[in-house]
């Protein structure tokens, strides 16, 4: 493991954990991991069970992760604790990903609107809610949240990151402490001097997925981003050696 680099640790989000030898994405191997890598964050994303509980998996079944076709949501905790990921350790629930990497805290995507409910009930936990930032792409699903969970952190959706690069930064909820985009979509540039500037102005942060290239590591530190979420957790230690950017 390398040294690591001063503020480099809040700079750089473990995607899904992040990708290291021998460990599956969203396993509690991964979260070990980053952890150990004296990360800050670590990014995963949640479906509920049939029975509400939550596991942190990205896609809506188990078919890449654990060869298990039938949809998270079809199945209930009993059954998915039982199911082995490819790597042979077993399907995280939320909170066991919460407790193995107690010094971690976690930007959750909630992928599925029967993940809202049960994402609401952990969130009112105070001990968890500080821990926590919140995220979607569905606008309806942050509305639900925010609204069920006072003073929850919580990323803006899409309608509100075209509302901020529109120039509309300070009509955004408090709650949003980070803007969490992609450097270009469909060929037009997101991230900005300008949109960078506009955020630090509200003190907001800019948050940039998913980064695996070095080159492009060391352009978005160089623009002054605030974070990059990436699966090569050491490649982006070593992009933000070099401190805090200027704002």
């Amino acid at each position: 493991m390398i040294p690591l680099p001063a503020a480099a640790s809040a700079a750089v989000i473990a995607h899904r954990g992040g990708l290291w030898p021998d460990c599956e994405e969203n396993s509690l191997a991964a979260f070990e991991r980053a952890a150990q890598a004296g990360l800050q964050w670590a990014e995963t994303d949640v479906h509920a069970s049939a029975d509400g509980v939550l596991y942190a998996v990205h896609d809506p079944s188990l078919k890449r992760t654990a060869g298990v076709a039938a949809r998270i949501e079809q199945l209930s905790s009993a059954r998915l604790d039982r199911l082995r990921l490819l790597d042979g350790s077993r399907v995280p629930r939320l909170v066991d990903v919460l407790e193995t990497a107690p010094t971690l805290s976690f930007n959750v995507d909630v992928k599925a609107d029967s993940g809202t409910e049960p994402m609401i009930r952990l969130a009112r936990e105070p001990r968890l809610r500080k821990r926590l930032r919140l995220a979607s792409f569905s606008a309806r699903r942050l509305r639900r949240l925010r609204a069920a969970v006072p003073g929850v952190r919580t990323s803006a959706g899409t309608g509100e990151i075209a509302l901020a690069a529109a120039g509309g930064m300070r009509a955004l909820d408090e709650r949003i402490d980070c803007l969490q985009v992609p450097e270009a979509r469909a060929g037009i540039r997101v991230v900005t001097p300008r949109l960078i500037a506009a955020a630090h102005r509200t003190g907001r942060q800019v948050h940039v997925w998913t980064v695996n290239d070095a080159a492009q590591m060391e352009r978005l530190a160089a623009l002054g981003v605030d974070a990059i979420v990436t699966d090569d957790v050491e490649l982006g230690l070593r992009a933000f050696a070099r401190g805090p950017r200027p704002h």
